[in-house]
C-alpha cells in the first residue's frame, strides 16, 4: 500500500485517507507519496474511456487505501451535472496549440476539477478512520481556490470552512463570488494584505499546537483545501492523463510520442500534477511555467536562486500573484532524491532569510522545466491577438500561458505537441478580457460580462449569472496577524 510521508525529512508515515484528513504533516512539511505509482495499462488503452473512468484508473494508484466502491462514489458524485460540459474537460485547438478546458465546473475555475472531489474523499477518509471530530477546513485564496472550496463543502455534513482572501488582490467576480456563498458552516473573510499573507497565517495556525489543543477541545480539528493537501493534488493528475489521450485520439499524436504542458503557475500545484503524470508513465518533453509580472518561479527556474525579497505586484492575472510557491517544496523534495533534510533546511532559509539556493542535483532536475513570463500588457496583446486570429477567447491567466509558449516556440523552434492549461473561463476578468479585445469601459464590473458575451457569442457559466444580484452573506474583514481570532469567531 502507497504510504505517504513528509517533505521534511520526519519518520511518520500516513496512508492515502489519513493524510487527506491531517492537511499538513507535523513537521510542517507536505506530504508525498513514498513511491510514484505507474498506470496499469498504456495510454493509448484509455481512448474510449470517459473522463470519469480515467480519472479512477489514476486515483486508485494513488488513493490505493480506498475500496474501489469508495473510490467511484466520491469520483461519480465529484465529476456529474455540476460539470457543464459533456466530456468535463474539453480540449480545444486554438492558435498553434491545445487548450485544456479546466473550467467547466460550477465556479468556472480549475479549482473545481480538485475541489469538487475532495469533500467526497475527506468525508469517505472521515469514516474510514472512525474520525468523529468536526473537520475545520482552513483555506487561503488567491481568488478561485476560495469560492471552489466553499463549494464543495457548503453545508457538508462535519465540517466548517474558512476562506481568507487578499482584500485588493481578487477580481470583483471572484470577490463576489465568495461574499454570496450560501451554506451554515460557509465563513469567509477579506484580510488586510496580499495572498502570501493569508497563505503564511494560514500555515501559522497549522503549525500552532495551542490552538490544535484548543480545538480538540471544542470537538474540532483543521484540515485543509489549499494544495499543501495531497487530496487537492492527486485529482489534478487525472486530466493530464486525460490530455494525452484526448491528443492521440484527435489524431494529433501517436501513442508514444511526447507532449509538452504550459501551465500559468502561482502556487506551483497544477504543473506538480504535472510531474506526477510524467512519473505514472505519461511521455511529457517540457513544461513550461508560465508566470506573471511577479515572476519568482522564472528566476528560480533559471537560476536556481529563489528569492522574495522583491516588489509585489497587483496585476491582470491576480490568481498568480504570488511570492511563496508552497507546492514547490514538494518538487524539490522528489529531485533531491528524497533528502528531507534538505529540504528542512532550504524551507528555513525561505523563512528566515527570504531566499535559498538549491543543491547542483536539484539544478539538474530543472531541467525538465522551462520558466518566462509575461507582463500584463503582453498578457491583453495575447488575449487579442489570439481572439482576432481564431476566435478563441482566453482569460487573463491562460493568456500568460499562450504567451510564455509563443516566447518558448520562438527560442527554440521545438514543435512538440503542446496542451495549454487553460485554468478560468473569460467572464471572471470579464473587464480586462473586454479591454484586451477592443470593447469600451464601464463603471460596473458586472456590464464586462455583458457585453463581452454580446460581442463574442462565448456563453457566460451558470455560476456567474446574476452573481451581482446575489445577496452578500460575508463582510468580515480581519488584520493579517488576526487569523486566529476570525477562526475562534467562526467556530462560536
Amino acid at each position: 500500500m502507497n504510504q505517504y510521508k513528509s517533505t521534511r525529512g520526519s519518520a511518520e508515515t500516513k496512508t492515502a485517507a489519513q493524510a487527506i484528513i491531517k492537511g499538513i504533516a507535523e513537521d510542517k512539511g507536505l506530504f508525498v507519496p513514498e513511491l510514484f505509482p505507474k498506470l496499469s495499462e498504456k495510454p493509448e488503452d484509455f481512448v474510449s474511456l470517459d473522463y470519469r473512468e480515467v480519472a479512477y484508473r489514476v486515483l486508485s494508484k494513488f488513493l490505493d487505501d480506498y475500496t474501489e466502491e469508495e473510490l467511484r462514489y466520491c469520483i461519480d458524485s465529484a465529476y456529474d451535472d455540476k460539470f457543464e460540459a459533456e466530456e468535463v474537460v474539453p480540449l480545444k485547438k486554438g492558435g498553434e496549440a491545445y487548450f485544456l478546458e479546466l473550467y467547466h465546473g460550477k465556479t468556472a475555475a480549475f479549482k473545481d476539477m480538485a475541489l469538487s472531489i475532495l469533500p467526497y474523499l475527506l468525508t469517505t477518509a472521515m469514516k474510514k478512520e472512525k474520525e468523529d471530530n468536526k473537520i475545520v477546513i482552513l483555506t487561503a485564496t488567491s481568488g478561485d481556490t476560495g469560492k471552489a472550496a466553499l463549494e464543495g463543502f457548503a453545508d457538508v455534513s462535519g465540517t466548517e470552512i474558512v476562506v481568507f482572501y487578499p482584500s485588493e488582490g481578487v477580481s470583483q467576480v471572484q470577490e463576489r463570488q465568495m461574499i454570496t456563498q450560501q451554506g451554515e458552516n460557509t465563513h469567509v473573510y477579506a484580510i488586510r494584505g496580499n495572498f502570501d499573507d493569508a497563505q503564511t497565517g494560514v500555515k501559522k495556525i497549522f503549525s500552532d499546537k495551542a490552538f490544535s489543543e484548543e480545538l480538540e477541545k471544542m470537538g474540532c480539528k483543521f484540515s485543509s483545501a489549499n494544495s499543501i493537501n495531497i487530496g487537492r493534488l492527486v485529482p489534478q493528475v487525472a486530466y493530464y492523463v486525460w490530455a494525452y489521450v484526448q491528443l492521440i485520439k484527435q489524431g494529433v499524436l501517436q501513442a508514444g510520442e511526447p507532449m509538452n504542458v504550459v501551465v500559468p503557475t502561482g502556487n506551483f500545484g497544477n504543473i506538480l500534477a504535472g510531474y506526477y503524470a510524467k512519473q505514472m508513465g505519461i511521455p511529457i518533453h517540457k513544461f513550461l511555467c508560465a508566470s506573471n509580472e511577479n515572476k519568482v518561479l522564472t528566476d528560480f527556474i533559471n537560476t536556481g536562486i529563489y528569492d522574495i525579497q522583491r516588489d509585489f505586484h497587483i496585476t491582470n492575472s491576480p490568481s498568480m500573484d504570488i511570492l511563496i510557491s508552497s507546492n514547490l517544496e514538494r518538487l524539490l523534495y522528489h529531485l533531491s532524491g528524497g533528502n528531507g533534510a534538505e529540504i528542512k533546511e532550504l524551507m528555513e532559509n525561505l523563512e528566515k532569510n527570504k531566499k535559498y539556493e538549491v543543491s547542483s542535483t536539484i539544478k539538474e532536475g530543472l531541467a525538465d522545466f522551462y520558466a518566462g513570463f509575461a507582463t500584463e500588457e503582453e498578457t491583453k496583446k495575447a488575449i487579442g491577438d489570439l481572439y482576432a486570429q481564431d476566435h478563441y477567447l482566453m482569460d487573463t491567466h491562460t493568456a500568460v500561458a499562450y504567451k510564455v509558449y509563443e516566447d518558448y516556440r520562438k527560442e527554440t523552434g521545438d514543435n512538440t505537441p503542446t496542451v495549454i492549461v487553460s485554468t478560468a473561463s473569460a467572464y471572471k476578468f470579464a473587464d480586462s478580457v473586454a479591454d484586451a479585445i477592443g470593447l469600451p469601459k464601464f463603471a460596473d464590473g458586472f456590464a464586462y460580462i455583458n457585453a463581452l458575451n454580446a460581442k463574442t457569442g462565448v456563453r457566460v457559466p451558470k455560476g456567474l449569472t446574476g452573481l451581482e444580484n446575489k445577496q452578500v452573506r460575508h463582510t468580515g474583514v480581519v488584520d493579517k496577524d488576526a487569523l486566529s481570532e476570525a477562526v475562534r469567531e467562526s467556530l462560536k
